[in-house]
């Protein structure tokens, strides 16, 4: 049996990114915000994928492996934003939800499941 704080924290992170992998198709803020990144290209792509991984994370409920790798997936899409961030010269304030699903999804990775 899962402890409820992990289950907490997996239904977190998997409703954080169902949303954000939706708005990365549905929100003209999200495609500004790509564009201005200049990575406007992949946004379709991180999409996906962050919706498929908040899939992940639900379906490792039951099958823990498929939630670590789902987890995983996110902790190193989130360090790759984080580069992304500090390519940018964002603020650390800009940076910080990048950098708390980084290490709340190394933590379900590493522990959770």
């Amino acid at each position: 049996m899962m402890p409820s704080f992990n289950v907490a924290l997996i239904l977190c992170s998997a409703i954080s990114f169902l949303g954000y992998g939706l708005a990365c198709f549905l929100s003209d803020s999200m495609k500004r915000e790509f564009d201005s990144y200049r990575v406007g290209p992949l946004r379709s792509l991180t999409g996906g994928l962050q919706f498929c991984a908040a899939l992940g994370l639900f379906a490792g409920l039951s099958q823990p492996w498929i939630g670590r790798a789902a987890a995983a997936g996110l902790a190193l899409m989130m360090l790759v934003a984080v580069g992304v961030r500090i390519r940018i010269k964002d603020t650390l304030l800009q940076t910080t939800p990048a950098l708390f699903y980084l290490v709340l999804n190394t933590y379900l990775a590493l522990r959770a499941f």
